[in-house]
């Protein structure tokens, strides 16, 4: 709620400001060049901190026959009114350093006189000064908001300046330079509104001047200006202009106006006559001034420009940004209570929506009828026979913002027929929470009781398309649906196969699992947790099997379905066959380099990867084997490795559950004994590694659930995110 609140409140501040600060970055821009131009010419003086009051005078005094006012601007011109030995008038600027005349003030450049006025009134006087303070107000206000989504979005405060996740130009710059020009545009906002209510009277800005009481005048001792105590003291950085007496009469004094105060100086004695402080508000607003101007420092004026191009860039980052959430939202052709596959979005800045909106195409080109929406309008489908969801992970493994609802409504409305579901993950490993909201949806959907996974759920990182490769592979062999021309997915043509040779296999007549043994015909480029992918018909049909590497040769376990198209295949298979295949790296899936511990949980068709991920544990990780089977028979393939690898201390224990004798017992069964050695492991830092079936790691899931909750602290999720559980099951 807060963070729709927060985005909403952002793009409505700038949706209702949009043509004001259009306006005004752009005379912005073109007001940062004048203090550049200016700071060009020669009258500048950079020593001013140097010259005395006292240095001065004398100094004009000797040059001029009479001097009326001295004036320091903003950006270190000093310039002079007086009259010369000629008794002609002078105005210019001159070097305080000798009095030399450096060159005449000329007139204002008109231009930018025009664009000072059109960009504090647009030349609507009163009404225009209110409209340009509040677009100020305004852009503060925005300023704050994007704080706000880029700490959500950054997982905190603390990651705020962290690593941004590519998410495409416009949403990646408008963080990025957000993050940068920050600062300038705070200054910029703040100062604009304040000298906007000084302008407009709300803000009460009254200089008094010195009042000098004339009785108390002294005209002794006569002292010479070079030797007055107050001209010493006082820097020309100091002054902003020196207003000479008019007459050599006692009464007639120096008026000092500087940054802070007014002083009313003796001309005769250099006595301090009077000093009057400025107030807070006047000094406020001189430094509002200098802030949103630039007048005093030509980098500082520059920084300015390059924000009010910044300010530009925003304007148009932020539409192209909300425009590619609108035009994203692909039209339904069908309505949803007639269409079989329901394609369910969460997405924060509509990038998820291209993936989806591409799978609905696809479908829909395939005959099937398809319906495309946000997670946020789940309902009851009435002819939906499966649910495609995909999503990202906002902020701190929170959902995104059309996806917020979506696990309460699934317990509200549960469908009315039995339907199937697979997830699939957006994210970045760079972020601690990586596609935590994804593996939110997978637990919370694995306990529902009428509907069941398709798939396991699979992860993308940073839009990797090997990682979409083995989603949509993995998909469409289950579906038995192709995704060719998916654009979004690289898909390697079965065509490219490689050629493997039979070593051995254990067989089996009857419906259980065997072991089949295989070498590479060349170098072998797999890792243990890698899928072999076959294609038994010579078609499109692909079937994905989890391996192992033990003594550079692949292992598989398989079990032998009644009329399974891969099982089959595999079973009747003999050593030294043929077989056409080729590996898909599955990295989400291998041994952890850093692990406490590692515990493994499979059945009989999910121990492969695991034989062979103990058999290369040269580090002797402590790894912990549960697994299940049918009988001791369907074991004893494996007995003889295991019992070695165990003398070997490659693998720290090994528990086996047999579900068709007597006292049967599931995998599950062995988790739920040991909840309190779970809990204290991934706490430490384990990892927990499942491979199998779905209906294996749906139980298994749900233990974990409980385990974690009741025992950790944290959800199941908050672990899985971590890479701390790691599935891989079909």
């Amino acid at each position: 709620m807060t963070k729709t609140l927060w985005r909403y409140s952002h793009l409505t501040l700038a949706i209702s400001s949009f043509l004001f600060l259009l306006l005004a970055a752009l005379t912005g821009i073109i007001l940062s060049v004048e203090p550049i131009t200016q700071k060009a010419k020669i009258y500048g003086v950079h020593n001013l901190d140097e010259v005395t009051v006292a240095d001065l005078l004398p100094k004009l005094k000797a040059k001029y026959d009479e001097v009326t006012t001295i004036s320091v601007e903003s950006n270190r011109f000093v310039q002079i009114q007086a009259i010369d030995k000629s008794g002609d008038d002078v105005k210019a600027y001159i070097d305080p350093r000798t009095g030399n005349v450096l060159g005449v003030v000329g007139k204002k450049n008109e231009f930018f006189q025009w664009i000072t006025t059109f960009h504090r009134s647009l030349f609507l006087h009163e009404t225009g000064r209110f409209f340009i303070g509040l677009t100020a107000f305004l852009l503060m206000l925005i300023a704050i908001s994007g704080i706000m989504l880029t700490i959500q979005r950054q997982r905190g405060f603390r990651r705020f300046f962290s690593k941004i996740h590519k998410d495409g130009f416009s949403q990646y710059y408008h963080v990025v330079l957000g993050r940068i020009l920050l600062i300038p545009i705070f200054i910029i906002a703040i100062s604009g509104t304040y000298l906007s209510l000084n302008t407009l009277g709300i803000l009460k800005t009254v200089k008094e001047s010195v009042d000098v009481n004339l009785d108390l005048i002294k005209s002794a001792p006569e002292k010479k200006i070079q030797d007055f105590a107050a001209f010493k003291n006082i820097k020309l950085v100091e002054v902003e202009s020196i207003e000479f007496p008019f007459s050599e009469d006692v009464e007639d004094y120096f008026i000092l106006k500087l940054k802070d105060r007014e002083l009313a100086v003796n001309q005769i004695t250099g006595d301090v006559l009077a000093e009057s402080k400025y107030p807070f508000n006047i000094l406020l607003t001189n430094l509002s001034l200098d802030l949103h101007t630039g007048r005093t420092n030509i980098l500082w004026a520059i920084v300015l420009g390059i924000s009010c191009i910044g300010i530009l860039f925003f304007i148009y980052s932020g539409f192209a940004i909300t425009l590619k959430r609108i035009s994203i939202r692909t039209k339904n052709k069908y309505r949803s209570a007639e269409c079989k596959y329901i394609i369910l979005v969460g997405s924060e800045n509509g990038s998820t929506y291209a993936y989806a909106s591409a799978i609905h195409k696809l479908l829909l080109k395939s005959g099937e009828k398809s319906y495309l929406t946000a997670l946020n309008n789940y309902g009851i489908f009435e002819q939906a026979e499966q649910l495609i969801i995909l999503t990202s992970t906002y902020g701190l493994g929170e959902a995104p913002v059309n996806a917020s609802r979506f696990i309460k409504l699934v317990a509200e409305y549960p469908q009315k027929q039995n339907i199937l579901y697979s997830v699939l993950g957006f994210g970045s490993r760079a972020y601690p929470d990586f596609c935590k909201f994804a593996f939110d949806i997978h637990n919370s959907l694995s306990k529902q009781s009428w509907i069941k996974p398709l798939i396991d759920i699979h992860t993308v990182n940073d839009k990797s398309p090997q990682d979409l490769q083995l989603w949509a592979e993995s998909w469409a062999q289950q579906s038995e649906i192709k995704l060719t021309g998916f654009p979004e997915l690289k898909i390697i043509k079965p065509t490219l196969l490689k050629r493997f040779i039979v070593q051995s296999n254990s067989g089996t007549n009857t419906e259980g699992t065997f072991q089949l043994k295989i070498n590479s015909s060349g170098k072998l480029k797999a890792k243990s947790g890698d899928l072999l992918a076959i294609y038994p018909a010579n078609d499109h049909r692909e079937r994905l099997y989890s391996i192992g590497i033990v003594d550079n040769a692949i292992q598989l376990s398989v079990r032998l379905h009644h009329d399974g198209l891969g099982s089959g295949y595999l079973n009747n298979l003999k050593a030294k066959d043929l077989l056409q295949a080729k590996v898909l790296k599955n990295p989400h899936f291998y041994f952890p380099n850093k692990a406490s511990k590692v515990i493994m949980i499979s059945n009989g068709t999910g121990i492969a990867p695991f034989l062979g991920m103990i058999d290369q544990n040269v580090e002797h990780t402590p790894c912990f084997l549960f697994c299940g089977f049918r009988n001791k028979l369907s074991y004893d393939l494996y007995n003889d490795f295991l019992n070695d690898q165990l003398s070997k201390s490659k693998v720290s224990q090994v528990n086996v559950a047999y579900s068709r004798v007597v006292n049967k017992q599931y995998v599950s069964d062995l988790i739920s004994l040991e909840a309190e050695f779970i809990s204290k492991s991934l706490m430490d830092a384990a990892v927990i590694m499942i491979c199998g079936s779905l209906s294996m790691q749906k139980d298994i899931v749900k233990i974990l659930e409980e385990v974690c909750l009741t025992k950790t602290g944290h959800p199941l999720s908050f672990y899985q995110s971590r890479n701390q559980v790691l599935t891989d099951c079909y």
